[in-house]
């Protein structure tokens, strides 16, 4: 079963694959690590909650390196809309996937 991530509309716009967050085509864009989810480059970003990647202001979690890059694992179908959620945190997916 495929692990989609939302957008705060409620669109999926990514999936995770190990411990890296592909677009919906099947692009690596960010690395987790374990809730903490950095771009490829290891810049912080955000934190991964109910499967979206919101800033919870928690600071600033460091680089942690480039990884190189797990390659295109292939578009795994778009799951629809699950409709529009706010945890009361800025959604930073426009920053990630650029939508």
């Amino acid at each position: 079963m495929t692990d989609y991530i939302y957008n705060s509309r409620g669109n999926a716009v990514g999936y995770i694959r190990g411990r890296y967050i592909h677009t919906i085509s099947g692009q690596a864009v960010v690395q987790l690590n374990g809730t903490h989810v950095h771009k490829l480059s290891g810049q912080y970003v955000g934190e991964l909650h109910e499967q979206m990647v919101l800033n919870k202001h928690m600071g600033n979690f460091g680089n942690i390196g480039n990884p190189g890059n797990p390659g295109n694992t292939g578009n795994p179908g778009n799951p629809g809309n699950r409709g529009s959620r706010h945890y009361g945190f800025p959604d930073v997916s426009a920053e990630l996937f650029g939508n």
